[in-house]
């Protein structure tokens, strides 16, 4: 998990918890932790022999509001599942970053939301857009969500552009033939269902990377959800989509119990979204690749 948003406990560990949470249901579950936007350049050198745990004097950029932890457990569907911190490689070499997922044997790769944008680039993001581009094009199960769709459709190829205000709400999605048959985004409905995102985003993703298929669209967002493809234009098991699928309905009550998000985004998210189901979809794909 490239876990960028650890400075906001509702939608981050708890958005973390989210994902994992129908992996959970089937089985124990390790989810390794990365941090590039708040880790040194100097300590991804540590990376070149596997899997070495995060330290505090790794991260110079962590946000001192919330504590630094290397590991806990959290129980989830009657599991104990593992969260564990271990530096990352902070390099734009494909096939060495490749070589080091490999190295530490991960199943898949999930890239969050965060709050910073990539149309204000920052040169932590180089490496992480490697890991997630990586990842897709070798055809490890991966997954972009808001700033990891942007990230991921930006490391293919794709402009992003900073719209002049934020997008709160939930929309329903415009399948294109592509995302009507699309095992992540429809597995769970029957034909002609509506299936519904919860986004907040300010960055757009305008054009669809040629090495992706365009699954859907918003009448507010274009390029909403991608699928990667192999270069003889198979689907692979790597999606970018814009939405928040991990923003259960408890999350978005909690923070805006926090001051995390306001009376009017609390507002915008009523009603129901697909997205527990699309992160069941994910975890199927991911036991079907272990298989």
């Amino acid at each position: 998990m490239v876990d960028l948003l650890v400075e906001r406990e509702t939608f981050g560990h708890g958005g973390n918890q989210e994902v994992v949470r129908p992996f959970a249901a089937r089985g124990d579950v390790e989810l390794l932790l990365v941090t590039p936007q708040m880790q040194s350049f100097e300590a991804g050198k540590k990376a070149e022999s596997g899997e070495v745990p995060l330290s505090e004097e790794d991260v110079p950029h962590w946000d001192d509001d919330f504590p630094f932890w290397q590991s806990t457990t959290v129980e989830l569907e009657g599991r104990t599942v593992s969260f564990r911190r271990i530096v990352m490689p902070m390099i734009e070499n494909d096939t060495e970053m490749s070589n080091w997922l490999d190295s530490i044997a991960v199943d898949a790769v999930v890239c969050s939301g965060s709050r910073r944008n990539v149309s204000m680039w920052e040169d932590w993001m180089a490496p992480a857009a490697s890991l997630v581009r990586s990842s897709a094009n070798a055809g490890k199960p991966t997954l972009g969500i808001c700033f990891g769709h942007q990230l991921l459709c930006h490391a293919l190829g794709a402009t992003i552009e900073r719209a002049e205000s934020l997008s709160s709400g939930i929309w329903d999605l415009d399948l294109t033939d592509d995302g009507g048959d699309d095992e992540l985004l429809t597995s769970h409905v029957s034909d002609d269902s509506i299936v519904a995102g919860l986004f907040t985003h300010q960055d757009h993703v305008m054009t669809v990377p040629e090495s992706c298929s365009l699954l859907c669209s918003t009448n507010h967002n274009g390029v909403t959800a991608v699928r990667v493809l192999s270069e003889n234009g198979e689907p692979l098991p790597a999606w970018g989509i814009q939405f928040h699928p991990e923003a259960a309905r408890a999350r978005i009550e909690r923070a805006h119990e926090w001051g995390h998000i306001t009376d009017e985004e609390l507002a915008s998210f009523k009603g129901e979204h697909d997205g527990s189901s699309i992160l069941s979809s994910f975890s199927t794909v991911v036991y079907r690749y272990q298989a």
